[in-house]
């Protein structure tokens, strides 16, 4: 429904939104960041981008990240590279750290592509908040 033809659906009519590939959606799946999982189409879309939508958020498209959400490394390997989408570099210099496996969603964010990003926290142990400034925000 448009905004011109009649009532929103609710405050998040209209937003647009990035989310991380690991969280699976209708159109973009969700690779990981590995390119086996290219074309694969999960059997159901993450609960959290079905309310989106339902609430009328623009899904825009899916962020990079570290390949498999940094969950295969020992060493947390380089935070926002992956097969599929390269490296992911800081919003504001090429050689600055992207802090992290959801650093697509972060600078999509920071760059203003979108009012909201979905991003993941695999900590290996449990969720842990991190401080904006860790996440460039």
């Amino acid at each position: 429904m448009s905004l011109s033809t009649g009532p929103t659906r609710s405050l998040l009519h209209g937003v647009p939104v990035l989310i991380k590939d690991n969280v699976a959606s209708q159109e973009f799946g969700a690779t990981a960041g590995f390119l086996g999982l290219i074309g694969a189409m999960p059997s159901r879309e993450n609960v959290a981008v079905t309310w989106l939508r339902e609430a009328g958020a623009v899904i825009l498209g899916a962020t990079n990240l570290s390949e498999w959400a940094n969950f295969r490394s020992r060493d947390w390997g380089d935070n926002g590279w992956s097969p599929r989408g390269g490296q992911t570099y800081g919003t504001y210099h090429k050689k600055m750290d992207p802090c992290g496996s959801s650093s697509g969603s972060g600078v999509g964010l920071d760059l203003g592509m979108c009012m909201l990003a979905i991003g993941s926290e695999v900590c290996r142990g449990g969720s842990r908040p991190w401080s904006g400034d860790t996440n460039m925000l």
